[in-house]
């Protein structure tokens, strides 16, 4: 194996034409580099240069192996800028994966501006309503929103806390009205989460004031649970920042307290320091909350707006 120094100082000495040449060309002194010279002909067998006195003229065998150097050269070169790129924390590709309303309304928004700091890095988007296995590979990293977060060994950032409230469509409560209390759920077609789309606390709240009526349908999906009740098939758990935005959506709760969700990004231990991996979570967690207080903001004035159609029904304990 040849040392990539040697390799230098022969390019260096054939571009040049003199040992002088190239420890200018290199930065070092003229002895290192014809020591250099010399270490390689040993190791290969024969001379690369003839020595004169006007400098060093490249022989046969060492004009038939620029080629080759030059490839190494660049290999080296492709090499070193790979590094260091990775050292900046702007090369590379991970996997994301969150659900679809996340997606859509969180992340696919904030990419454009990550990508202008980092250009290199490959978000790949793995969007699911299933929680991958981040242990086993599925995924470089996920958004999740939970009440709590599983023990394991993965790592974890908070983004922000989530409300919750129940929301109609504009077209259901002109039809149907809205209930002022929770005893007022029974009279209302209500949509529920189906079982793929695990605990949603304020879904189960709401089946729980619902004095055992059933749910006129189910959804897999938080993005379906949104297009359902827009749709006006009836009364469904919503996060506040999608439902206050809507101007088709009428709260008809409080939030519920019980209910709040906190979203994270996860990742495994070992991936946390990866430059591209850390410089994700760096931008997306603060980007993320700050985007989410300008919506809670806009929201609450909606809301506030809205007093007028309907009063939201208070969701303590016991109510």
């Amino acid at each position: 194996m040849f040392d990539w120094n040697d390799l230098k100082a022969f390019l260096a000495v054939a571009r040049g034409g003199s040992t002088l040449a190239a420890s200018k060309a290199l930065g070092v002194n003229q002895t290192t580099v014809a020591r250099r010279i010399e270490s390689l002909e040993n190791d290969l067998g024969f001379k690369l240069f003839e020595r004169g006195q006007t400098g060093s003229r490249v022989t046969e065998a060492g004009q038939s192996l620029i080629a080759e150097a030059e490839n190494v050269e660049r290999a080296a070169i492709r090499f070193a800028n790979h590094a260091a790129s990775q050292m900046r924390g702007v090369s590379g590709a991970l996997r994301l994966t969150t659900n679809e309303l996340v997606a859509n309304t969180m992340v696919i928004p904030a990419l454009g501006a990550f990508r202008q700091i980092h250009p290199d890095v490959q978000v790949d988007l793995v969007i699911t309503d299933r929680s991958l296995d981040l242990a086993s590979g599925e995924a470089d990293l996920a958004i999740r929103t939970s009440q709590s977060l599983a023990t394991s060994d993965l790592v974890a950032r908070k983004i922000c806390d989530h409300d919750m409230a129940l929301y109609c469509s504009r077209d259901y409560a002109g039809r149907r009205g809205v209930p002022a209390s929770t005893s007022e759920l029974v009279n209302h077609d209500l949509i529920d989460v189906s079982v793929e789309m695990g605990e949603v606390a304020a879904a189960t709240w709401m089946m729980r004031h619902s004095g055992g009526k059933l749910p006129i349908t189910r959804c897999n999906s938080m993005g379906s649970m949104v297009h359902a009740v827009k749709a006006g098939l009836g009364i469904g758990a919503l996060p506040c920042t999608i439902g206050d935005l809507d101007h088709d959506l009428l709260r008809c709760s409080e939030t519920i307290e019980e209910a709040r969700a906190t979203s994270w990004i996860v990742t495994r231990g070992e991936l946390k320091d990866t430059p591209r991996v850390r410089a994700f979570i760096d931008f997306m967690a603060p980007h993320l909350q700050q985007e989410i207080r300008k919506v809670e903001e806009r929201g609450r004035a909606r809301i506030a707006a809205d007093a007028a159609v309907v009063v939201p029904f208070p969701t303590r304990t016991g109510s």
